[in-house]
């Protein structure tokens, strides 16, 4: 149980409505990636990413997909770096897809990847071997490491152990 259940909030399971994701499939994609990669640069910079891990992600093309918004993201890792892409590939190494509810309750750890691919919650395409690195990779995240390295904010954010 995530230290944000503890404290009584849950992110529950929601769709936004159909046309935030035709507004979104609209709009510029390149901002998502721009975005994802600078927070995933910021936490491989704290040390939070394991070295072992990133060396296998070298080359790899990325796209996460937020069905209910229409927003993707598509990325790289290549020199020691996430570099956005600007065209998202044909063929992904690894491709995640899932509405939002489902990805903010996996990025606080109110939920396992495991229980939403099994629910069908969130699809994982491409190579599979890539996903466990990826997989292991986020589950050995302390985000308790990070908390202290944010920002100070005018609320809390849910961090916390599963």
């Amino acid at each position: 149980m995530s230290l944000m259940a503890n404290q009584g909030f849950t992110i529950p399971k929601f769709q936004l409505p159909g046309f935030v994701a035709r507004i979104g499939e609209k709009l510029p994609q390149w901002p998502h990636a721009v975005a994802l990669t600078t927070a995933l640069n910021a936490a491989a910079k704290l040390g939070v990413l394991p070295e072992d891990s990133l060396m296998q992600m070298e080359g790899k093309t990325f796209v996460v997909q937020v069905y209910d918004t229409g927003g993707q993201a598509a990325f790289t890792y290549r020199g020691a770096f996430f570099r956005p892409l600007f065209a998202v590939p044909e063929a992904p190494d690894l491709a995640f897809r899932a509405n939002l509810s489902a990805f903010l309750q996996v990025a606080t750890r109110q939920e396992d990847p495991d229980t939403l691919f099994f629910n069908r919650e969130l699809s994982v395409e491409g190579d599979t071997e890539l996903g466990l690195i990826v997989k292991n990779m986020l589950d050995a995240i302390d985000l308790t490491q990070i908390r202290p390295q944010l920002p100070k904010l005018p609320f809390q954010l849910p961090l916390g152990h599963r």
